[in-house]
């Protein structure tokens, strides 16, 4: 589509509407000058949207096996627990990541956490984490009645940007993320533009558009490194988090 063609068309129609009195035109006149700003191409693809089931666009990365991860240590089949469409950490085998890779996405995720580390404060309490292209961690971990640092709390952009909110549900209940993401773009080793990220917690707003200053380091500075698109990671941070109904929709850059 001419984007720019259309703003120039919509610059003139809005000129041209200024000078003339509406009220003196015929209806026909008036729906002749409505059309001038009717856009008929292209017509959005329809997309079934079933209440509680993934988006007929979306492509499942959970089934009933983990056909579709990889362990990041060894790049052989993930080594987590996989039971009723539900997975779990294996503590100790390492985080995993999605064989395919993404650039921009929706991105749909539920976890739960389990009360077996009730007696830990901080980040201590059933801590993982999704990862946009392996780089850009979204904080997952249990922050209901939780005290820790808030740009490290769930749905921080780790140690980077705090939530808007604290959304978290109780211990043991199953926790939803809604994440929109834009990729950073590259000429070579040239970052021409940052990431952007947009989460919601429980249907509640936690990160706005969010500018993702670069790779979410547990120690130091985000550093800033050249790439295109990657897989989702999921951490093993030593803990049983579980997840199940992770989906995601491709976007259009």
């Amino acid at each position: 589509m001419n984007y720019v063609w259309i703003g120039v068309a919509l610059s003139f129609s809005a000129a041209a509407l200024a000078a003339t009195d509406i009220s003196t035109l015929t209806d026909a006149e008036r729906h002749a000058l409505a059309a001038k700003t009717e856009v008929w191409t292209p017509v959005p693809p329809v997309v079934t949207a079933v209440k509680g089931q993934a988006p007929s666009d979306a492509i499942q990365l959970l089934d009933q096996n983990l056909s579709q991860w990889t362990s990041v240590n060894t790049g052989a089949e993930a080594q987590w627990t996989m039971k009723d469409g539900v997975l779990t950490v294996k503590p100790g085998t390492g985080d995993i990541r999605s064989k395919e890779s993404f650039c921009d996405i929706q991105l749909h995720l539920e976890w739960r956490v389990g009360k077996d580390r009730m007696d830990k404060e901080g980040q201590l309490r059933n801590n993982s984490g999704i990862f946009l292209q392996e780089m850009y961690e979204i904080q997952i971990l249990d922050s209901y009645q939780n005290k820790t640092y808030p740009n490290g709390q769930a749905g921080a952009v780790y140690k980077q940007t705090i939530p808007l909110v604290n959304a978290t549900r109780p211990t043991g209940e199953w926790q939803e993320y809604d994440i929109i993401y834009k990729a950073p773009r590259f000429d070579g080793e040239k970052r021409l533009s940052p990431g952007y990220v947009t989460v919601l917690h429980n249907g509640v707003l936690l990160q706005n558009h969010t500018e993702i200053a670069g790779t979410t380091e547990w120690i130091g500075a985000p550093q800033v490194k050249a790439h295109g698109c990657l897989p989702l990671k999921l951490q093993d941070h030593g803990d049983s988090v579980s997840f199940r109904n992770i989906w995601v929709r491709k976007l259009d850059s």
